[in-house]
């Protein structure tokens, strides 16, 4: 048996048995860690074999395993490759097409949504063909350059010799296997987020520019803080501002704790907190500025994590709702009159975006300033929602 109908056969074996119950980046490490006769270059190929697998979503249903991992392969693949110079010669000479002209080579039926079926639960204004096509392609590794580290940041890069691309003033884009940790001081001189996440930096320069005054030190709480990508944005883009994070997990705040001291921050204010929960009390409250962040379907985000489209119910959707809407209840009093809340899921159902922000709107005294899906499918990056609203 060739290397690569091993390779193929391995990854059967492992897409079988994977049940979806933990990522599948997790489920590899032990799989290859109890098998213990794989190589790191024949991981790295079964691993990525898998994850191409994921990424048709629902196509292609009455198709065998091993056909429907060669077509992955085929379809997400812009560069001749090993396994299908051995196993798919003709398709090999022809990676260089379009996904819709590889299309028409393999001759299996086929509607785009299948890669996404979950088309009709949509947000405005998101085209459905290229989000779906969208899913075919590992979205890319995107820095945010922190204040004066621009000029240190791009020599290193060049220094190492990496291609790169500059978004804007200060964003930048990597290939995804790109060890960025092994180039740049990550937190100190730039931090690892999305290009879609920093687009959200322009909500929080509206707020700034809304909420401008030299003599008021800004309050502002990140409820949902998780890896702090948002704190840490606007402690950047709002110097000075007095800062409160919270999280359901104090093994995140931990870990919060070690990027702010990387970052220099070093006075803010942090809990524990179940958001959710009717019952929850704030000893706080005034904030000129609520930034939710909140728990969502992180659908938007499956382009970095195929197997969890495939896994997905869309009764979870309604779920999701429910959480959300428990916590901007409880939080939305904690903002004082004129301030803001800047509500924000890395999801792409309506149900999650614009229809919460309906639900705050006609529930919560809350007026909206400005709602967008900041889309990322042109720039191989994620796909997120940020609504502004302020409170009458």
């Amino acid at each position: 048996m060739s290397r690569y109908h091993s390779y193929i056969n391995t990854s059967k074996e492992i897409l079988s048995a994977y049940t979806g119950s933990e990522p599948l980046a997790s489920y590899l490490k032990k799989h290859f860690g109890a098998n213990k006769k794989f190589g790191s270059k024949d991981r790295k190929k079964i691993a990525h074999l898998c994850y191409c697998f994921f990424r048709l979503g629902k196509a292609f249903p009455s198709v065998a395993t091993e056909e429907k991992i060669l077509i992955a392969v085929f379809l997400c693949s812009t560069e001749p490759n090993n396994v299908l110079a051995n196993l798919k010669p003709e398709w090999n000479e022809k990676v260089n097409l379009s996904v819709e002209e590889k299309l028409s080579l393999i001759n299996y039926p086929f509607n785009h949504t299948q890669l996404f079926p979950f088309a009709a639960e949509l947000s405005d204004g998101i085209d459905v063909s290229k989000f779906a096509l969208n899913q075919l392609i590992q979205p890319d590794l995107f820095l945010r350059i922190r204040p004066g580290q621009k000029e240190k940041v791009i020599s290193k890069l060049n220094a190492a010799a990496l291609s790169f691309q500059l978004i804007g003033e200060n964003c930048v884009a990597l290939s995804n296997a790109t060890k960025i940790e092994e180039v740049i001081l990550l937190d100190k001189e730039a931090v690892v987020q999305d290009y879609t996440s920093q687009r959200v930096g322009e909500f929080l320069n509206s707020v700034k520019d809304l909420l401008a005054s030299p003599s008021t030190q800004l309050r502002v709480w990140d409820c949902c803080a998780a890896s702090g990508g948002k704190s840490m944005m606007a402690y950047d883009l709002m110097p000075g501002i007095e800062l409160t994070v919270s999280d359901i997990r104090n093994s995140i705040l931990t870990n919060l704790q070690n990027r702010f001291t990387e970052m220099g921050i070093k006075k803010y204010n942090s809990f524990v907190a179940d958001l959710s929960d009717a019952s929850f009390v704030s000893h706080h409250s005034a904030y000129d500025l609520m930034i939710a962040d909140v728990p969502c379907s992180g659908s938007g985000t499956w382009g970095r994590t195929p197997e969890q489209l495939n896994f997905f119910n869309a009764k979870k959707i309604d779920e999701y709702v429910l959480l959300q809407k428990k916590i901007v209840t409880n939080i939305v009093p904690y903002i004082r009159t004129n301030g803001y809340l800047l509500y924000i899921t890395c999801s792409v159902f309506k149900k999650e975006n614009e229809e919460v922000v309906s639900f705050v709107q006609e529930n919560l005294q809350m007026e909206l300033v400005e709602m967008n899906v900041i889309k990322g499918y042109d720039k191989k990056a994620d796909t997120m929602f940020a609504a502004l609203l302020k409170r009458k």
